[in-house]
């Protein structure tokens, strides 16, 4: 009960850091956005010709990938802010206090999804106004959101690690950047079956692809089949080691 008191009063403090600079949740929207409305007007045509349908379809096939562009984004500003606790001395404060210790880094992990959820839903609506229609049902948004939230807390946890273990701000903010390009190397803006062979083979097996394909099947009405499942087993993997890894670095 302590752990869940103190981590939900380091969610607090995160929470009043959004509100006092929320140009940050723009910042996080702003890439997506622009990869959202770049590939739809400028590639559009030819992609959704390639794909079997127009720029309508593109529209549809592509909001998953940039869902998860947004996701991973984010990641880079979520490492920013535990680097900077970590040497801006707060963190040496925090640990002569009588807190649970994993709560200063569950605190900084919740804000971001916060943080990252906010950015997701501005996202979205910029789709919806280009002409992406889901036909999702009540229960595929719920699931759409629950395979958003295990994600975003699997790479947020990863990015708290790769933070901890940095010596700086500056290393703390490059090291989640290789994230960014895993959405491009998947199934986010194109089918993997377009890809050459070996390229192919790890677009298919790296963790984004089956998270953008289960989102893909929930949006658009149909069972997510094997493809929620390996999301889940991706997500819950990631979570765990990077967990793991940043508990035993910042007790360290």
């Amino acid at each position: 009960m302590r752990a869940v008191t103190d981590s939900a009063t380091m969610l607090r403090r995160q929470v009043k850091h959004i509100w006092r600079y929320p140009t940050l949740i723009l910042t996080f929207a702003a890439v997506p956005v622009v990869f959202l409305l770049l590939f739809v007007y400028v590639f559009g045509g030819t992609m959704g010709a390639g794909i079997g349908g127009d720029r309508a379809a593109y529209v549809s096939y592509l909001t998953p990938g940039i869902l998860i562009t947004t996701i991973v984004g984010a990641a880079q500003g979520t490492a920013i802010s535990v680097a900077t606790d970590m040497t801006e001395g707060i963190v040496a404060r925090f640990k002569t206090m009588a807190i649970a210790r994993v709560s200063v880094l569950t605190g900084h992990v919740l804000g971001a999804m916060v943080q990252t959820f906010l950015a997701i839903a501005m996202v979205t609506v910029v789709a919806l106004l280009i002409g992406f229609r889901p036909s999702a049902s009540v229960l595929d948004w719920l699931g759409v959101v629950g395979v958003l939230a295990m994600f975003t807390f699997a790479i947020t946890w990863l990015s708290v690690a790769l933070s901890v273990s940095s010596k700086n701000v500056a290393t703390a903010s490059n090291l989640p950047m290789p994230l960014m390009l895993l959405p491009f190397l998947g199934s986010g803006f194109v089918p993997t079956e377009s890809m050459p062979a070996g390229l192919r083979w790890f677009a298919e097996h790296q963790p984004v692809t089956p998270v953008i394909e289960t989102l893909r099947a929930l949006l658009a009405g149909r069972p997510a089949g094997s493809s929620f499942l390996e999301a889940a087993l991706w997500s819950a993997g990631i979570a765990l080691v990077s967990y793991l890894w940043a508990r035993r670095l910042y007790n360290r």
